[in-house]
């Protein structure tokens, strides 16, 4: 028999992702539910085996006297929801956090590598993760999954604007950095697989292949039949530019999870086929 998933956050891009995935390969009996407006109150969490929480506030500006909303979305919600979870019987709570709770922009991050959140979305996200295992005793498990910046068909984010680069410029800089990815597919599969095995702790799931944000751009413009030039020219530049403008440090720095060698197991969807995909074509 399926286990049966409640999903919280049926309007999130992930929330909606996982469904369809899951739904196609009729692996679990999804539910979901709206986070908004306190509708998931009301859900019946006694029937489901896990909950995966997909529900909180991202690529927003992070402004002044924003914080107190970053809490109550992505930490306070998710706590409550986990409560209600283990009240109800759930065995499984898994919670959709982010590589921000690390706070670096530049590095190889390990399972070992301690969390230093470093802006209001990141320190919400860790904080969740805090009050969750607060949570945790026999019979109610938390798996925390940290993603990389997830891309796919219709996401947001990072991902959207180097497209719309790649598309507007004639020229790019010729930069060798390596960034942790993950297409959207791939993420599902490894959610589905941590729901089918019951796994616990934390998880940083990615691509099997670093992404070079020179190669990416390239390809995209490749796939919608731009020609792309790429140059060198610009780099000492961005080597400067890249202490002072966190934008560009994300864009061009290197900010990796270290490979675990387990990644081809839920990579279903190759870096060039996950991209095209993505773009469209």
């Amino acid at each position: 028999m399926n286990k049966k998933v409640l999903i919280i956050g049926e309007n999130s891009y992930i929330g909606r992702s996982f469904f369809r995935y899951a739904e196609r390969g009729k692996r679990f009996d999804v539910t979901t539910v709206s986070a908004r407006d306190g509708k998931w109150q009301d859900a019946d969490f006694s029937q489901a085996d896990a909950v995966l929480h997909c529900a909180g506030i991202a690529h927003v500006p992070q402004k002044k006297g924003m914080a107190g909303l970053y809490f109550d979305v992505n930490c306070r919600l998710a706590v409550d929801v986990a409560e209600k979870a283990k009240a109800a019987g759930v065995g499984q709570f898994v919670f959709l956090s982010s590589m921000s709770v690390y706070g670096q922009v530049e590095g190889v991050i390990t399972p070992r590598t301690v969390p230093m959140a470093a802006d209001l979305y990141g320190g919400s996200k860790l904080a969740a993760e805090e009050g969750l295992r607060r949570l945790v005793a026999p019979g109610f498990d938390v798996c925390m999954v940290r993603p990389p910046m997830v891309y796919g068909a219709g996401c947001k984010g990072n991902f959207p604007r180097l497209v719309g680069l790649a598309q507007r410029l004639p020229v790019f800089p010729d930069v060798k950095n390596c960034r942790s990815m993950i297409y959207i597919d791939n993420l599902c599969e490894f959610l589905c697989q941590v729901i089918e095995k019951g796994e616990k702790g934390v998880w940083l799931p990615q691509n099997v292949e670093y992404v070079n944000t020179t190669e990416l751009v390239r390809l995209v413009a490749r796939l919608r039949g731009k020609r792309m030039f790429t140059t060198r020219v610009f780099n000492p530049l961005i080597g400067v530019a890249r202490r002072f403008v966190k934008p560009v440090d994300k864009l061009f720095g290197d900010l990796v999870y270290e490979k675990n060698g387990d990644e081809a197991d839920y990579n279903v969807v190759g870096f060039e086929d996950g991209v095209r995909a993505s773009v469209g074509v």
